[in-house]
């Protein structure tokens, strides 16, 4: 299974990996519509990402979230009708909403935050 790994104990929380993510899905730095989130409140700061457990594929109600070959879960946005069963369910909180967004959004380990953090805080791996 394919997933983004954090290192906490590494991450200066710079949020360049936020700044990544909105940027490249939403076309705007916003780190609400960040796939990523940095939480500065703790020391070593929290990194909220999907691992990829599929307990929102289950609970959708359309089949829109599937799982493909690297085991990474992916949501079709044809046949997603924004309930938001995939956001109530998420364990880890990874699961996402925003605002004005009528799909929600969750990491698919792309790997983008991965190349632009200065800090090496994140990695790509095969579980």
């Amino acid at each position: 299974m394919k997933l983004l790994k954090t290192y906490p104990d590494k991450c200066i929380s710079c949020h360049v990996c936020e700044n990544t993510c909105s940027s490249l899905y939403f076309k705007e730095d916003n780190p609400e519509l960040s796939c990523i989130r940095i939480h500065d409140e703790t020391n070593p700061p929290e990194m909220n990402v999907c691992n990829q457990c599929q307990a929102c594929v289950a609970a959708c109600p359309t089949m829109a979230l599937t799982v493909n070959k690297q085991g990474v879960v992916m949501l079709s946005r044809n046949l997603c009708i924004g309930c938001l069963m995939c956001v109530a369910v998420c364990p880890t909180g990874s699961m996402r909403t925003a605002f004005g967004k009528h799909n929600p959004f969750k990491c698919i380990a792309c790997g983008a935050c991965v190349k632009t953090c200065p800090a090496e805080a994140l990695e790509i791996v095969e579980q």
